[in-house]
C-alpha cells in the first residue's frame, strides 16, 4: 500500500515524497515578469517538496496579466530562473515551470490597450488586479483561426527556455478559467470552427498545445493542470464529466507525465465543488501518475494515496506558511497558518520569513 511519504516516479524524474507543491502566484518578481532574487530564497526554502510546480508563468506578453508575475519568454526572464532551479537542485529539489495564458482575464492595460483574447467575444466577471488597482475586465475578442500557429509556437519556445533555464519539466496551465479552459467549456466557447462545438474540437486546443510542448521539451517532462470541478472565473461546462474524461484520454495519449487535477469537494475551504468529483472518472482513463489538489490535510491527503485514488497531492497554501511541509507532516506537527493579506504584496513579509519547524520549536 503506497505512502505519501514513498518515492514516485513521474516521466523522466524521480521525486522522494509524493507532497507536492502546487503553484501559488506571488507577485514578486519585477514590473518587467523578471524572476529576483527573493523568489531563488523562496522556492529553495521549500525543495522538500517531493515536486515544487512554480507560480503560474507567463508563456508570451499577450499571455500574463498579473502584477509581478514572471514571465518565460524573453531571455533575460529564463536567465533570472536559472539561479532560481540550481538553488532548488542543490537543495536536493526538484522543479516544473507552470506556463500560463490567462486569455480573456488580463486587462487591456497589460497590453499597450490591445484587446485580451479567448475562444470566443466574451468578458470575464468581477474585476481584474492591475498596477492600478481592481479594474473591470473588458471585452476578450476570439483568437482567430490564423492565430493558433503563432500561439503554439510562443508555448513551445517558452517550453523550451524553461529547460535552458534548468527546469526538470514544464506544466500547462489548462485549468482555473484562463486561455486553454476557455477553449474547453461550453459555457465560454461558443465557436463554429474546428476549436467549438463538439467535444472533440473543444479539446483540440489543448492537445495541440500539450503536442507542442512535448515536442520541444519531450513527454515524459511534459504535465498538465485541470480543473474539472464546476466553475472557475465564469467558466464553465453543461457537463463536465465527459469533457475532461476525454481531455484525460487525449493526454494520456500523448504519454504526458502527470496530470494534475484542481478539484475542491465540497466541503472545500477556498471555493467549493458544484458538481460531484471526477476524479475517479479520469482516473480509469489516464494510467499515468495523477496528481490530486485541493483542500488536503495530511490525514486526507495520505488516505487518497493509500486506497490509490491519486499518487500524490499537490498542497497549496499550507505551503505558503509552512516552507518545510514535509517534515511537519511527516511528525504530526501542528501548521503554520498563513496571512492572506500578503500573499501577493511585494517583499519579503508573508514570503520567506515563515519559521522552520526546528526554529519555531526553539
Amino acid at each position: 500500500m503506497p505512502s505519501l511519504f514513498d518515492p514516485i516516479t513521474i516521466g523522466a524524474i524521480t521525486c522522494p515524497n509524493r507532497i507536492f507543491m502546487a503553484p501559488l502566484t506571488r507577485g514578486r518578481a519585477t514590473r518587467e515578469h523578471v524572476p529576483t532574487e527573493l523568489m531563488k530564497t523562496y522556492y529553495t526554502q521549500r525543495a522538500s517538496a517531493g515536486l515544487i510546480i512554480t507560480e503560474a508563468t507567463g508563456m508570451s506578453r499577450q499571455g500574463l496579466g498579473w502584477p509581478y508575475a514572471p514571465g518565460i519568454w524573453t531571455v533575460e526572464q529564463m536567465e533570472a530562473w536559472k539561479p532560481i532551479t540550481e538553488a532548488v537542485h542543490e537543495a536536493g529539489g526538484r522543479i516544473f515551470c507552470q506556463l500560463w495564458h490567462m486569455g480573456r482575464t488580463v486587462h487591456p492595460s497589460f497590453l499597450d490597450g490591445e484587446k485580451p483574447v479567448s475562444a470566443s467575444a466574451t468578458t470575464a466577471p468581477h474585476k481584474a488586479h492591475t498596477y492600478e488597482g481592481r479594474q473591470p475586465y473588458e471585452e476578450a475578442r476570439a483568437l482567430a483561426l490564423d492565430e493558433i500557429p503563432d500561439l503554439l509556437g510562443d508555448y513551445a519556445r517558452a517550453a523550451g527556455f524553461a529547460i535552458a533555464a534548468g527546469f526538470d519539466g514544464v506544466q500547462l496551465h489548462a485549468a482555473n478559467g484562463y486561455l486553454i479552459d476557455q477553449f474547453l467549456r461550453d459555457g465560454s466557447n461558443f465557436r463554429d470552427d474546428d476549436y467549438g462545438g463538439s467535444i472533440e474540437n473543444r479539446i483540440r486546443l489543448l492537445r495541440q498545445t500539450t503536442q507542442a510542448i512535448a515536442d520541444v521539451v519531450g513527454p515524459e517532462r511534459t504535465a498538465v493542470r485541470l480543473s474539472p470541478n464546476g466553475g472557475s472565473q465564469g467558466v464553465n461546462d453543461s457537463d463536465p464529466e465527459p469533457l475532461f474524461v476525454a481531455a484525460a484520454e487525449a493526454l494520456a495519449e500523448i504519454d504526458i507525465a502527470f496530470l494534475e487535477l484542481r478539484e475542491p469537494g465540497p466541503e472545500g475551504t477556498f471555493g467549493k465543488g458544484q458538481v460531484d468529483p471526477i476524479a475517479a472518472a479520469i482516473r480509469k482513463v489516464f494510467t499515468a501518475p495523477l496528481v490530486l489538489n485541493s483542500d488536503y490535510r495530511g490525514d486526507t491527503a495520505e488516505a487518497a494515496i493509500a486506497e490509490e485514488r491519486a499518487d500524490a497531492i499537490t498542497f497549496g497554501r499550507p505551503f505558503i506558511s509552512n516552507p518545510d511541509l514535509v517534515q511537519r507532516l511527516a511528525e504530526g506537527a501542528e501548521l503554520v497558518p498563513d496571512d492572506r493579506a500578503t500573499w501577493y504584496s511585494q517583499g519579503p513579509e508573508g514570503y520567506i520569513d515563515y519559521p522552520a519547524l526546528a526554529r519555531a520549536a526553539a
